[in-house]
């Protein structure tokens, strides 16, 4: 059995566990990583219910030309309603080997949750984190900071040390890593929307 599969037998626990655990890998820029979005996006497009599945992103740093990143394409997905989401999209995708977890959107089961996918190649290495939301939900502010470190390489460069100081010293802890990104992501995301609002 390979190591897809073998993911696919493990219990909720240990699911949640094994992949909070996973170690942190920060790679130079790769060019192939929109290509690799443009496929998984064609991919979801073809099997998932289109009445479901509005605007499909790639967001995060591999989004970003140059930017140093976790060699994991970050997409968003628009959905019209996770409850069906939950019915008729995760079935889908858990049948094709994609873990899913019904996600809290900050802290510790707190609510709005979503539904979060990994997809794995066969060798059980992640290859994409695909965020399915409803249109209103904080998550597409992750588009407003991906566009500001596109257009201001100083800031992004900022996040490159940042991102490589943390997962040096929070290699194989997830959440620490997320976390000590939080502050840097929310200070940029406020003086993006300062810049962009009108007056």
């Amino acid at each position: 059995m390979d190591k897809g599969k073998a993911f696919m037998n493990e219990s909720l626990r240990e699911r949640v566990q094994r992949a909070v655990r996973e170690k942190v890998e920060i790679l130079a820029y790769d060019p192939r990583w929109p290509e690799m979005f443009l496929r998984e996006k064609s991919h979801l497009i073809s099997c998932l219910p289109r009445e479901l599945v509005g605007r499909i992103e790639h967001f995060g740093s591999t989004a970003v030309p140059g930017l140093t990143a976790k060699p994991i394409i970050d997409m968003l997905v628009e959905v019209t309603c996770l409850e069906e989401t939950k019915r008729r999209i995760v079935p889908v995708l858990q049948s094709q080997g994609y873990d899913y977890f019904w996600r809290p959107s900050s802290g510790d089961d707190v609510p709005p949750f979503y539904a979060w996918f990994i997809k794995r190649d066969s060798s059980g290495r992640r290859t994409h984190h695909i965020h399915m939301v409803e249109r209103h939900f904080e998550h597409w502010d992750g588009l407003i900071f991906r566009d500001y470190l596109i257009l201001h390489p100083e800031t992004a460069e900022e996040y490159r040390r940042l991102k490589i100081g943390l997962a040096a010293r929070h290699a194989c802890d997830r959440i620490a890593y997320t976390r000590g990104k939080a502050g840097f992501i929310a200070e940029v995301l406020a003086h993006a929307k300062r810049a962009a609002a009108p007056g």
